[in-house]
């Protein structure tokens, strides 16, 4: 059967009949009727055709059987001419199965449909139950948020009262380990002797000043006079600079 259904395919691809250029060539330059020449003798066709029902058949029971076996396994080890007869049974069985199933895909379909319609809702009340979690949680929040703050303020309090005494401590400490007895003894002396300087500094000007007044009474007629007038000027301001530097020194 297998060579003939070869050979026929064959022997058709090769009809050029079917093909609309009559000049084209045939496959390695063979025609149907020498394919047709391979087909098994006659006799042995119809010995085929005959005894191919009887195979068909054969197939189809074997098929039919072992989905039998599979509804129902428990028919698996009777004998054969149960299994035969239960076969009549079969169409109805794979029917009542067909609309079984068909119910069941229903149900699911319709299961599916309230599940997702229950999801929704859930997910809808779940946000919901998060919305007031979250607004019961910025109540609380706000409430215990001012002792907190309060609680950090005196906290933040203590701790900069802590670290100034701890400046304060510190500064101490090098004010002693910098002003010794004999450092202070010595700023004292030399204060002392800044203080003379400055007071002898304030009397020189003074005595200058009232020299120079005296020279401007007199006038600019004589060239001596200007002259001593221009040096007492130039000691005055000298003697201001002086003067200036030692306050600042006995400041410090």
């Amino acid at each position: 059967m297998e060579r003939c259904l070869l050979v026929a395919q064959c022997a058709l691809k090769l009809d050029h009949s079917s093909t609309p250029n009559l000049d084209q060539p045939s496959v390695l330059g063979l025609t149907p009727q020498q394919m047709m020449e391979l087909m098994p003798p006659e006799e042995n066709v119809q010995r085929m055709k005959a005894s191919l029902p009887r195979h068909v058949e054969t197939h189809l029971k074997e098929k039919c059987l072992s989905l039998l076996s599979y509804y129902q396994p428990e028919w698996e080890h009777e004998s054969e001419g149960l299994k035969s007869n239960k076969l009549f049974h079969l169409s109805g069985l794979l029917n009542e199965e067909k609309r079984r199933s068909e119910t069941l895909k229903e149900t699911n379909r319709e299961n599916t449909i309230i599940l997702q319609r229950q999801t929704q809702l859930y997910l809808s009340e779940m946000m919901k139950c998060l919305q007031l979690l979250q607004t019961l949680i910025l109540d609380h929040r706000l409430k215990i948020q001012t002792d907190l703050d309060k609680k950090k303020l005196d906290y933040f309090e203590s701790k900069c009262e802590l670290v100034l005494q701890k400046i304060k401590t510190e500064m101490v400490e090098i004010q002693l380990d910098t002003y010794t007895t004999e450092t202070i003894s010595a700023h004292r002396k030399i204060r002392e002797k800044l203080g003379s300087e400055l007071k002898a500094s304030k009397e020189e000007k003074q005595a200058a000043e009232l020299s120079l007044s005296s020279f401007e009474i007199l006038g600019r007629e004589f060239q001596t006079l200007a002259d001593e007038y221009c040096r007492l000027r130039q000691e005055i301001d000298v003697k201001t600079w002086a003067m200036k530097e030692l306050t600042q020194n006995n400041d410090a």
